[in-house]
Order: C-alpha cells, then sequence, then structure tokens
C-alpha cells in the first residue's frame, strides 16, 4: 500500500493535509501571474480512487463528477477562458454495459449540473454519433442552453478520441469541397493545416496552453493530438477525485516557469 493509499483510508491524516494544504496554497497563490488562456484536463484515476478508499466504481465516477464544479471555480479564479474537460473516451464505450450505463448517466447529470450552474458556455467535443440518443440530446441541448452565457467556455470531451477527431476533420473537409465541386487535385494543391483546423472539434478556440494529467500516468493516451503540438504538459500524482486547489496552483505554478518558445 502506497502513502497516498494510506492518507486516503485515514481520515485523521487526511484531515491534518487537508489544512497543511490550504495553508500552502495560500502562499503559491499570491505569486501566480500569467496563467494559460486554456487548460485541457485528463479526469484520470477515478477508478483508482474509489478501490484505494474501499468504495466502488460508480462511487469513484461519482466523487470524480463531483469535482469539476470545484475545479471550474478555481479557473474562473484566474485568467482562464476556456478548459476541455476528457469525461469520455471512444475507448471507454468498449467498457461492460454495467459499468458504461452508470457513468454515462453520472456524466449526463454532471453536464446537466453546467448547465443548471448558469456560469459556463458548454460545448460538446467528441463523436456524438457514437453516443446513446439520449447522451447526444442532452449535449445538444446543453450547448444550446448555454450559448449565451459570457462566461468560461468549458469542452466536455465525451466520447471522444485524438485520432476520431482528426479523421472526421477531414472527412467534413472533403465533404466541404466536394458540394463545392473541388476536385481532389484542386484541394490537394491548396490543402494545408489551417484547412484541417477550421474542422476541428475545437475550431474557433485558442489550443491549450496547459494540459493535465492526474493520477500519475504519463501520456496523452489521445487527448487533443492535434491541438497539443506546442501544450505544456503536467502530470500529477493525484487521483482525480482527491486533486486539490494547491495541486492546480502547482500546476499554473509550474507553468509560468517555462519557458514557451512554441517550436522555435
Amino acid at each position: 500500500m502506497g502513502l497516498r493509499d494510506v492518507v486516503e483510508r485515514t481520515p485523521g491524516l487526511r484531515t491534518l493535509l487537508d489544512r497543511a494544504y490550504r495553508l500552502y496554497g495560500r502562499r503559491v497563490e499570491v505569486h501566480l501571474a500569467n496563467t494559460p488562456h486554456h487548460i485541457g484536463v485528463i479526469l484520470d484515476g477515478n477508478r483508482r480512487w474509489a478501490k484505494a478508499t474501499g468504495g466502488t466504481t460508480a462511487y469513484g465516477h461519482q466523487r470524480g463528477a463531483d469535482k469539476i464544479s470545484e475545479f471550474l471555480g478555481w479557473c474562473a479564479e484566474t485568467d482562464v477562458r476556456v478548459v476541455t474537460l476528457w469525461m469520455l473516451s471512444t475507448d471507454n464505450l468498449a467498457r461492460p454495459a454495467e459499468e458504461l450505463v452508470p457513468l454515462l448517466g453520472i456524466i449526463e447529470d454532471a453536464v446537466q449540473g453546467l448547465v443548471d450552474a448558469g456560469r459556463w458556455k458548454v460545448h460538446p467535443v467528441g463523436a456524438l454519433d457514437l453516443l446513446p440518443a439520449r447522451t447526444t440530446e442532452l449535449l445538444k441541448q446543453a450547448e444550446q442552453d448555454t450559448a449565451h452565457i459570457d462566461g468560461l467556455t468549458v469542452n466536455v470531451a465525451i466520447g471522444y478520441g485524438g485520432r476520431q477527431e482528426i479523421a472526421d476533420a477531414v472527412r467534413s473537409l472533403l465533404q466541404e469541397h466536394a458540394d463545392r465541386g473541388t476536385s481532389i487535385e484542386e484541394l490537394a494543391e491548396i490543402l494545408d493545416v489551417e484547412h484541417i483546423a477550421e474542422h476541428l472539434y475545437t475550431k474557433g478556440q485558442p489550443d491549450p496552453d496547459l494540459v493535465i494529467r492526474t493520477s500519475g500516468e504519463q501520456r496523452l493516451s489521445g487527448f487533443l493530438l492535434w491541438q497539443s503540438a506546442h501544450s505544456e504538459f503536467y502530470f500529477c500524482e493525484a487521483y482525480w477525485p482527491a486533486f486539490r486547489k494547491v495541486d492546480f496552483l502547482r500546476a499554473l505554478r509550474d507553468y509560468q516557469l517555462r519557458n514557451r518558445r512554441m517550436g522555435r
């Protein structure tokens, strides 16, 4: 059993550490500046957190969903303008029905909670045609209901895969030019990266400055493959349900200290 597991299983120790984190967080917060405008987050570790704390998988997913509004509140205190939350991958859709069905329900409730909060502009990011009709309809409605909000844009990546996004972008691009009567030869002559970027799920948005992944895993797993070409990455040991404001502040501080050369 690791130290993190011991802390999660010992309420008294967890309370003591929470107090220490709050004190430390206030110190870190004073020195923050130049925060990223777009943050992508891979919400990883819900199941492992549940296992470490003796809870069910569904409980872990629920606690992960509960963390979202708290995290967005932290972002709203900074200059962050766009947040992309990877909530369900295309690979996740292959999970057993006994896990996937409750998970989709939790995700639907989380998205509806964002709508009900009246603070965030919700934008679905993913292959909606791969999702159940109920989930797809809810996501489309959430976008409509929050389109007027002048606040933080929250991309909810559900049924999302980076390769799928690029394939969909190319397919959309080809269809658009086919409708115009453009030949393949003509398209090949003019095609550049901007043409594809205009057909991504996040078209019109800035690319992520910072990508955070929780749970200690150090890979993107296909998250925002195209958009993250010049992103900074921050890998945090904490499982997503246990992600604290101090962890967020550390990520921002780490980002601030880096020399971003944007490929130059």
